[in-house]
Protein backbone atom coordinates (compact mmCIF):
# COMPACT_ATOMS: atom_id res chain seq x y z
CA UNK A 1 0.00 0.00 0.00
CA UNK A 2 1.20 3.48 -0.73
CA UNK A 3 0.69 6.18 2.10
CA UNK A 4 0.38 10.02 0.80
CA UNK A 5 0.50 12.64 3.28
CA UNK A 6 0.17 16.20 1.74
CA UNK A 7 0.05 19.14 4.16
CA UNK A 8 0.55 22.90 3.80
CA UNK A 9 -1.38 26.31 4.83
CA UNK A 10 -4.56 26.97 4.59
CA UNK A 11 -5.26 28.05 0.62
CA UNK A 12 -1.61 25.97 -0.26
CA UNK A 13 -3.53 23.39 -2.42
CA UNK A 14 -3.68 20.28 -0.42
CA UNK A 15 -7.43 19.51 -1.43
CA UNK A 16 -6.97 19.93 -5.41
CA UNK A 17 -3.42 18.39 -5.38
CA UNK A 18 -5.31 15.10 -2.99
CA UNK A 19 -7.74 14.82 -5.99
CA UNK A 20 -4.90 15.01 -9.04
CA UNK A 21 -3.05 12.63 -7.43
CA UNK A 22 -6.43 10.13 -7.07
CA UNK A 23 -6.99 10.60 -10.63
CA UNK A 24 -3.04 9.82 -11.32
CA UNK A 25 -3.23 6.70 -9.66
CA UNK A 26 -6.85 5.89 -10.61
CA UNK A 27 -6.09 6.13 -14.23
CA UNK A 28 -3.11 3.33 -13.76
CA UNK A 29 -5.73 0.81 -12.33
CA UNK A 30 -5.34 1.57 -8.78
CA UNK A 31 -8.04 2.04 -5.62
CA UNK A 32 -7.54 5.28 -4.03
CA UNK A 33 -8.65 6.58 -1.00
CA UNK A 34 -8.49 10.26 -0.08
CA UNK A 35 -9.25 11.33 3.82
CA UNK A 36 -9.25 15.40 4.46
CA UNK A 37 -9.21 16.44 7.55
CA UNK A 38 -11.08 17.77 9.78
CA UNK A 39 -13.57 15.48 8.09
CA UNK A 40 -17.28 15.82 7.96
CA UNK A 41 -18.19 12.22 8.17
CA UNK A 42 -17.68 11.52 12.40
CA UNK A 43 -18.36 13.59 15.16
CA UNK A 44 -14.75 14.86 15.87
CA UNK A 45 -14.21 15.76 12.69
CA UNK A 46 -17.18 18.11 13.26
CA UNK A 47 -15.97 19.04 16.65
CA UNK A 48 -12.65 20.61 15.07
CA UNK A 49 -14.17 22.18 12.63
CA UNK A 50 -16.37 23.66 14.91
CA UNK A 51 -13.99 24.55 17.26
CA UNK A 52 -12.04 26.16 14.41
CA UNK A 53 -14.15 28.58 14.19
CA UNK A 54 -14.19 29.65 17.64
CA UNK A 55 -11.69 32.02 19.45
CA UNK A 56 -9.14 31.62 22.58
CA UNK A 57 -7.30 28.75 24.56
CA UNK A 58 -10.22 26.66 24.89
CA UNK A 59 -11.13 26.73 21.33
CA UNK A 60 -7.60 25.73 20.65
CA UNK A 61 -7.67 23.02 22.76
CA UNK A 62 -10.35 21.45 21.72
CA UNK A 63 -10.09 21.53 18.16
CA UNK A 64 -6.74 20.11 18.24
CA UNK A 65 -7.67 17.35 20.65
CA UNK A 66 -10.69 16.59 18.11
CA UNK A 67 -8.66 16.91 14.80
CA UNK A 68 -6.29 14.90 16.54
CA UNK A 69 -8.96 12.09 17.07
CA UNK A 70 -10.10 12.30 13.59
CA UNK A 71 -7.17 11.81 11.95
CA UNK A 72 -6.32 8.58 14.45
CA UNK A 73 -9.86 7.25 13.42
CA UNK A 74 -9.12 7.52 9.65
CA UNK A 75 -5.79 5.49 9.80
CA UNK A 76 -8.16 3.02 12.32
CA UNK A 77 -10.54 2.55 9.44
CA UNK A 78 -9.09 3.49 6.34
CA UNK A 79 -5.39 2.22 6.84
CA UNK A 80 -4.40 -0.62 4.07
CA UNK A 81 -8.11 -0.57 2.66
CA UNK A 82 -6.94 0.56 -0.86
CA UNK A 83 -3.54 0.62 -3.14
CA UNK A 84 -3.16 3.87 -1.93
CA UNK A 85 -4.61 6.48 0.93
CA UNK A 86 -3.76 9.96 1.20
CA UNK A 87 -4.27 11.85 4.05
CA UNK A 88 -4.97 15.76 3.58
CA UNK A 89 -3.81 17.78 6.65
CA UNK A 90 -2.44 14.81 8.93
CA UNK A 91 0.51 15.55 10.92
CA UNK A 92 1.40 19.08 10.97
CA UNK A 93 -1.95 20.13 12.89
CA UNK A 94 0.31 20.34 15.77
CA UNK A 95 1.87 23.35 14.29
CA UNK A 96 -0.78 25.73 15.73
CA UNK A 97 0.48 25.06 18.91
CA UNK A 98 3.42 26.57 20.52
CA UNK A 99 6.76 25.18 18.75
CA UNK A 100 8.36 23.34 21.95
CA UNK A 101 4.79 21.51 22.38
CA UNK A 102 4.58 20.93 18.41
CA UNK A 103 7.65 19.41 18.65
CA UNK A 104 7.35 16.85 21.20
CA UNK A 105 3.55 16.40 20.00
CA UNK A 106 5.14 15.97 16.51
CA UNK A 107 7.73 13.56 17.60
CA UNK A 108 5.38 11.13 19.34
CA UNK A 109 2.58 11.11 16.20
CA UNK A 110 5.39 9.85 13.74
CA UNK A 111 6.48 7.61 15.95
CA UNK A 112 2.83 6.01 16.56
CA UNK A 113 1.03 6.98 13.28
CA UNK A 114 2.01 5.75 9.87
CA UNK A 115 4.42 7.96 8.01
CA UNK A 116 6.37 6.85 4.39
CA UNK A 117 8.87 8.80 1.93
CA UNK A 118 5.46 10.09 -0.05
CA UNK A 119 4.78 13.22 2.50
CA UNK A 120 5.06 16.21 0.84
CA UNK A 121 4.48 19.75 1.83
CA UNK A 122 2.86 22.43 -0.01
CA UNK A 123 4.42 26.02 1.00
CA UNK A 124 2.81 28.52 0.03
CA UNK A 125 3.77 32.71 1.70
CA UNK A 126 1.34 33.41 4.32
CA UNK A 127 0.01 36.72 1.85
CA UNK A 128 -1.18 34.47 -0.52
CA UNK A 129 -2.38 31.66 1.72
CA UNK A 130 -4.58 34.45 3.56
CA UNK A 131 -5.91 36.08 -0.06
CA UNK A 132 -7.19 32.45 -1.17
CA UNK A 133 -9.07 31.64 2.07
CA UNK A 134 -10.30 34.87 2.67
CA UNK A 135 -13.21 34.25 0.46
CA UNK A 136 -14.78 31.77 2.80
CA UNK A 137 -18.10 32.82 4.73
CA UNK A 138 -16.21 32.85 7.70
CA UNK A 139 -12.27 32.58 9.16
CA UNK A 140 -10.85 29.89 11.19
CA UNK A 141 -9.32 30.97 13.97
CA UNK A 142 -5.60 30.84 12.99
CA UNK A 143 -6.58 32.17 9.35
CA UNK A 144 -4.66 35.86 10.20
CA UNK A 145 -1.73 37.13 8.59
CA UNK A 146 0.46 36.62 11.79
CA UNK A 147 -1.27 33.06 12.35
CA UNK A 148 -0.39 31.73 8.68
CA UNK A 149 3.22 33.30 9.30
CA UNK A 150 3.53 31.75 12.41
CA UNK A 151 2.08 28.10 11.47
CA UNK A 152 4.38 27.95 8.29
CA UNK A 153 6.79 29.21 10.30
CA UNK A 154 6.77 26.33 12.77
CA UNK A 155 5.89 23.76 9.80
CA UNK A 156 8.71 24.68 7.91
CA UNK A 157 10.68 23.37 11.31
CA UNK A 158 9.05 20.23 11.76
CA UNK A 159 8.87 19.34 7.91
CA UNK A 160 12.72 17.50 7.93
CA UNK A 161 12.77 14.62 5.36
CA UNK A 162 9.33 15.72 3.64
CA UNK A 163 8.80 17.03 -0.04
CA UNK A 164 8.40 20.58 0.31
CA UNK A 165 6.61 22.02 -2.91
CA UNK A 166 5.46 25.72 -3.84
CA UNK A 167 2.57 26.02 -4.67
CA UNK A 168 2.32 29.87 -5.43
CA UNK A 169 2.48 28.81 -9.50
CA UNK A 170 -0.03 27.61 -11.59
CA UNK A 171 -1.53 24.08 -10.53
CA UNK A 172 -0.05 22.30 -13.16
CA UNK A 173 3.53 23.15 -12.52
CA UNK A 174 3.25 21.60 -9.21
CA UNK A 175 1.12 18.93 -10.05
CA UNK A 176 4.29 18.12 -12.66
CA UNK A 177 6.43 18.64 -9.98
CA UNK A 178 4.56 15.85 -7.26
CA UNK A 179 4.17 14.05 -10.07
CA UNK A 180 7.52 13.48 -10.64
CA UNK A 181 8.21 12.77 -6.99
CA UNK A 182 5.60 10.17 -7.25
CA UNK A 183 6.90 8.08 -10.47
CA UNK A 184 10.68 8.37 -8.52
CA UNK A 185 9.82 7.20 -5.39
CA UNK A 186 7.28 4.53 -6.87
CA UNK A 187 10.24 3.46 -8.73
CA UNK A 188 12.39 2.88 -5.84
Amino acid sequence: MRFIVIDGLDGAGKDTHAELIQRYYEEQGETVLVRSHPADDNPYGRRAKRALLGHGKRAHGTASLFYALDVVRSIRRFYGRADTLIMVRYLLGVAYLPLPLARVLYRVFAAFLPTSRYMFFLDVPPEVSLARVSVRPELEMFETLEGLRETREKALRLVEGWHVVDTDRPIGDVHADMVGVLRRLDGE
